[in-house]
């Protein structure tokens, strides 16, 4: 793995947990779901929110892309 693809992957991860621990404590704490569907929901949630980073080789070297269900275009990170 080279030093962008370790970078997207640690970025993602990053992302998917602070989303998936916010989701899961506001679950747990407002809704009525108990047991397994806490976790399942915030998992649910969080896989679709989570902004998605891959490193692609291009022309002009190794670039990090992100893309985001809320953002219209793929942006170029760094």
């Amino acid at each position: 793995m080279t030093k962008l693809q370790v970078r997207a992957f640690i970025y993602q991860l990053g992302c998917f947990a602070i989303l998936f621990i916010s989701i899961r404590y506001l679950v747990e704490r407002y809704t009525g779901l108990t047991g397994f569907w806490i976790p399942m929901t915030a998992f649910m949630v969080g896989t679709i929110l989570s902004p998605k980073f891959k490193s692609i080789n291009t022309n002009d070297g190794e670039k990090l892309y992100m893309r985001w269900i809320f953002l219209k275009d793929v942006k170029e990170i760094g």
